[in-house]
């Protein structure tokens, strides 16, 4: 056998569909359906008919934020589309999809509101959606076979967590979970005010900066401990998970901004928050050389412990002057699932750590 039979072969990406990324597909069309028509009280006998936005004049106020959020919320879909559609359609045509399907969905939408009393359809919302999706399948198309056939995302993801899917989806949930204002940052504990009650501090002066700051570390800690349970030991823990609070800062400041306005986009990084996230960070790095066992019951007294100081202790001033601030009805119906994401995700999280802990699978 000469060298040129011996030279390793390079191995070539297999040119598949990846499920996943259809399913996702469907799933953000469902949700775009959901915060579009939520709360459904339709009025079908209103008199206007199913097309009069068509034909309707623009709106006389057009506010930057609502072509914004209008053009963001339809990136994704756009962007999924391309990788739900390979390998069978590509490039010109992937992006044709992404922007035809982005124009049905809207077109749909616009033409249900008209039903709607809470709702008004225009032209506007409608290519600031389709303008969405087709940037959404333009930042798909440059991505290799690699990407868009989801080879290089399962490998990482198997390199993670091995066939550990729950616990990937708490991890990808969890920075959904902090978007909704909460009294400290990266608390979980907002549906313990049903257990707890409310507590008259009266004259007491608390420390807020050592309580937040206090409060932000050992979430951190437990929520980080957490999801290490769910990683592979080989794999880079501490990096995953500091990764993964650097994409939560983001997506909270992207809808702070979205939220408040972008003077406000920072509005809850406190003083106390940041030292928190850096004390939080050096435990981390240090618990994460324990034991499983070890692990899981540090983590279940961090979070347990956070829940009651959450809801017992006064809230803080962040918290009441995000609150001032908050105009719900800029996005109300994704407040409201938002809300929902942010309190399930410990009960869900907990569930899953105790059968972990119960049912142990080897991790290699």
């Amino acid at each position: 056998m000469d060298q040129k039979e011996q030279r390793p072969r390079k191995l070539a990406w297999p040119l598949q569909a990846m499920p996943l990324a259809r399913a996702m597909s469907l799933s953000y069309a469902l949700l775009i359906l959901y915060v579009s028509l939520n709360p459904f009280d339709f009025d079908f006998h209103n008199g206007i008919a199913a097309w009069a936005w068509l034909d309707a004049p623009l709106p006389r106020f057009i506010t930057l934020f609502d072509v914004s959020v209008n053009i963001l919320a339809y990136i994704p879909f756009g962007f999924l589309v391309v990788f739900a559609a390979y390998p069978r359609w590509r490039n010109y045509v992937a992006l044709g999809m992404a922007l035809s399907l982005s124009a049905v969905l809207a077109l749909g939408v616009e033409t249900f509101q008209s039903w709607l009393p809470t709702r008004i359809p225009s032209q506007m919302d409608w290519w600031a959606n389709i303008l969405g999706g087709l940037l959404g399948g333009l930042l798909a198309i440059p991505l290799g076979p690699q990407w868009l056939s989801g080879s290089a995302i399962r490998r990482r993801f198997d390199q993670w967590f091995g066939l550990n899917w729950a616990a990937c989806a708490l991890f990808l949930l969890f920075p959904w979970s902090q978007i909704y204002p909460q009294s400290s940052w990266l608390s979980t504990g907002v549906w313990g005010h049903a257990i707890f009650g409310s507590v008259d501090w009266g004259t007491v002066v608390i420390n807020q900066l050592i309580q937040e700051m206090a409060i932000t570390s050992l979430c951190w800690l437990g929520i980080a401990l957490l999801l290490s349970l769910g990683l592979r030991t080989k794999a880079p823990q501490w990096r995953i998970l500091n990764g993964l609070l650097g994409l939560t800062v983001l997506i909270k400041t992207l809808f702070t901004a979205l939220q408040f306005g972008g003077e406000f986009s920072l509005i809850w990084l406190t003083a106390g928050a940041l030292w928190g996230m850096v004390l939080g960070s050096i435990l981390l790095w240090r618990a994460l050389k324990l034991n499983p066992r070890a692990k899981f019951w540090l983590a279940l007294i961090c979070l347990l412990g956070t829940t009651i100081a959450v809801n017992v202790l006064p809230d803080n001033a962040y918290f009441i002057l995000t609150l001032r601030h908050w105009y719900q009805g800029r996005l109300l119906h994704f407040n409201e699932l938002m809300q929902w994401v942010s309190v399930v995700w410990l009960p869900l999280a907990l569930v899953w750590m105790i059968r972990s802990a119960i049912d142990p699978k080897p991790k290699h």
